[in-house]
């Protein structure tokens, strides 16, 4: 049977089923379960498989009767989701009606199952989308730069006698106090740091510059209010530091045995040189195609409008607090006192899903599935920065969920592509720094 009526509750999206069960089928169900049940069961005196029947019915009665309800109604539900072209978008809530059991002589059960179907999403028109796209070139001053960074990570520091200025590794001993008292974490001996490289708070590093070995300052330092000590942020303590050494950098030599360093055999300085610019170029190539999906997917979502599903948030919103607390734990930190509420996630899990659902129906209506060989191109481009760039490829298509994250990029980069062909865009061009800085903001 299947059902007698379906209505539209308070979300667009939720639907009411009435599901009219038999009950002759019910009790044809159980007395095939009670069979079943019967065959396997064992009792003191009888054989197994010869207890009667009507010590099977006391024994398993009642639950060869719910099953048989359970087993009846699933399949009427299903029948009615098919009939009425239904998609749901989670399980359903089933429950009797108040008159679902009325009476030993009732010939069928009633049970409302309630639903959230998928939302009809339209594709949008492409002439209606506008948005920004993002252009970056990489310059000899930008390789320059990069190559400067490199060489300061082969730095090494010697004493020098002179006073104390950015850049230069000082080592010190020092106190600090909240209204005359000392805090937690105020004080150290030998201690080491860069002056300027963001290891100690601004206010510290401007006091050292200055100071030569031997000497000793005291200062008021202000915290900030975002401090990660709660009890000193956005108070004002007093540090009492005392200069041991000022040992300034020495940069290696931009050479071939730079480039040695880097693991570079041969080839050299100029060989190092290339491999910046390549690596370089890709990482803006990567960053300006990352930014420019964003902003079309962002227009895609502000001419589309559509009810989410509860249920696809509320999954997302789970999935996303399960990755969290799985990073929390991969880091070391204790997650077993500090639970992460699913809800925390509700407002970017609503994103996902709107933004997920959107995307399925361009797909479908334009066929943008990704097909093996962009898969393959895509991961052949990641595969450069990699020694051995075919296991990389091999690995990503062995594994069905790689695959598959995999395949769910091109088919985003697919989207991309065919929204650009009739959106108005703009092109914004940044500097090197620029791109990376606000992608690191």
């Amino acid at each position: 049977m299947t059902a007698d009526s379906t209505q539209t509750l308070a979300s667009s999206l939720e639907r009411k089923l009435t599901l009219t069960v038999a009950m002759a089928e019910v009790e044809t169900l159980a007395l095939k379960k009670l069979t079943q049940m019967g065959k396997k069961m064992k009792m003191p005196g009888f054989r197994p498989g010869k207890v009667p029947m009507k010590v099977v019915q006391q024994t398993y009665g009642p639950q060869a009767q719910s099953e048989a309800i359970g087993d009846v109604v699933s399949r009427v539900y299903s029948e009615t989701v098919i009939a009425q072209n239904l998609r749901p978008a989670g399980p359903p809530e089933i429950k009797p009606t108040q008159d679902g059991s009325a009476g030993a002589e009732a010939t069928t059960m009633t049970f409302e199952a309630t639903i959230e179907i998928y939302p009809e999403v339209s594709v949008p028109d492409r002439a209606s989308l506008s948005y920004e796209t993002v252009a970056c070139e990489v310059t000899a001053a930008d390789v320059d730069k990069t190559i400067e960074t490199l060489r300061k990570q082969k730095v090494n520091y010697k004493t020098a006698d002179r006073a104390a200025q950015d850049d230069d590794q000082v080592r010190v001993d020092f106190k600090g106090s909240l209204d005359g008292e000392p805090f937690e974490g105020g004080a150290a001996k030998d201690f080491r740091f860069v002056v300027g490289a963001g290891q100690m708070l601004p206010e510290f590093d401007r006091a050292v510059v200055g100071m030569k070995a031997g000497e000793e300052k005291t200062f008021p330092l202000s915290f900030p209010s975002d401090y990660r000590a709660e009890k000193l942020a956005g108070k004002t303590g007093e540090f009492t530091v005392t200069l041991h050494e000022v040992l300034g950098p020495e940069l290696p030599a931009l050479d071939d045995e730079l480039a040695k360093s880097f693991g570079i055999a041969e080839g050299g300085l100029a060989k190092l040189r290339d491999d910046v610019e390549k690596n370089l170029k890709r990482e803006v190539s990567g960053r300006c195609k990352a930014k420019t999906k964003q902003a079309a997917m962002d227009a895609l979502m502000v001419v589309s409008t559509f009810d989410v599903p509860k249920a696809l948030v509320q999954s997302e919103s789970q999935r996303m607090a399960d990755g969290m607390r799985q990073d929390m734990v991969s880091r070391g930190m204790n997650v077993k006192d500090a639970p992460i509420p699913a809800e925390l996630f509700a407002e970017q899990a609503t994103k996902r899903v709107r933004l997920g659902l959107l995307v399925g129906a361009i797909v479908r209506a334009e066929n943008l599935q990704a097909t093996e060989e962009q898969v393959r191109a895509m991961l052949a481009e990641m595969a450069e920065s990699y020694e051995k760039p075919e296991e990389f490829i091999r690995w990503t298509l062995s594994n069905p969920e790689r695959r598959a994250e995999a395949e769910a990029v091109v088919i985003e980069d697919n989207v991309v592509n065919w929204a650009s062909q009739g959106a108005k865009t703009t092109t914004k061009s940044m500097t090197v720094d620029e791109l990376m800085k606000e992608g690191n903001a």
